[in-house]
């Protein structure tokens, strides 16, 4: 089956209109901004929305904003736009290495950060960088707006916290000092889906050592970060000794399936060698930012 089922179109106009029209249509009613996710889903009917809200025309939330100690970004803003912000590359240098490896240029050209999230997909890639630096959601409803980090935001495969008339509006990314990140992906062919992918991100105290670490896995069943790993880095100085037993420790967190693109085995092994990978380019970079 390709042709969707029917449905109903309208476009909205502001924030404001697209909360109105949400809740009006209720809950058979879905969002669509890129549609790479939404209209592969509705052509083999696993989504059957009744009702297709277009919010291309919501420029309002299309910016990348420094406020403060907090990196602010619009739900609307493409893949294409965060890959060529210097600042992103210069605060979280493992935004650009994830959107080097989503799809292909047409995807990254329409599809928006708000999207990629929602989606919640477990094998997708912005889900785990968020993850890994410690961002919030800004959410917005009829009972006002409110901030979850993103633990409390994905909920399940394909289920997020936001209800039918609530907007996904902003992701908020702290800048903490002395910092680097990274992500490394496997995939069959460029612009699949991972095989399992990795991401990392390292804060350094003024000695040197790790004050804070997170690292995420991508595609093998890791919902959260790898708190096991994190407690073994937390507090000591970078060394490769460590970041063996971090991929070790990743590798048993892992819960992945046998599929087409790989045996259990292959995964794991993957989620050890890409989490060691991903701590070395972190601690590299989170030791230039310190230098500079």
């Amino acid at each position: 089956m390709q042709i969707p089922a029917s449905f109903d179109y309208v476009r909205a106009s502001t924030v404001d209109d697209a909360l109105a029209l949400l809740d009006r249509h209720g809950p058979e009613s879905r969002v669509v901004a890129g549609g790479h996710s939404l209209l592969p889903m509705m052509k083999l009917r696993l989504a059957r929305p009744e009702w297709l809200i277009d919010i291309n025309e919501l420029y309002e939330l299309d910016y990348v904003l420094r406020d403060g100690n907090t990196l602010r970004v619009g739900a609307m803003t493409r893949h294409a736009t965060l890959l060529a912000s210097p600042e992103i590359f210069r605060l979280f240098p493992i935004v650009a290495d994830a959107e080097r490896v989503i799809a292909d240029p047409t995807v990254r050209n329409r599809g928006t950060i708000g999207g990629s999230l929602c989606q919640a997909d477990p094998a997708e890639d912005l889900s785990t960088v968020c993850k890994v630096l410690r961002a919030e959601a800004v959410i917005r409803g009829p009972g006002g707006e409110r901030v979850l980090s993103m633990d409390d935001f994905h909920r399940g495969a394909y289920e997020t916290a936001v209800a039918h008339n609530e907007l996904l509006c902003e992701v908020r990314f702290p800048i903490r000092p002395r910092s680097g990140s990274a992500y490394e992906k496997v995939e069959r062919r460029v612009g699949d889906w991972a095989v399992v992918a990795a991401g990392a991100a390292i804060s350094l105290a003024a000695d040197g050592t790790m004050d804070d670490v997170a690292i995420g896995l991508t595609a093998v069943g890791v919902a959260g970060t790898v708190t096991e790993a994190e407690d073994l880095l937390r507090g000591r100085h970078p060394q490769e000794d460590l970041f063996l037993e971090a991929g070790r420790l990743a590798a048993l967190a892992s819960k992945p399936i046998a599929d087409q693109r790989g045996p259990i085995d292959y995964k794991r092994h993957l989620a050890d060698e890409l989490t060691r990978r991903v701590l070395r380019r972190a601690a590299a970079r989170a030791a230039e930012a310190q230098e500079g």
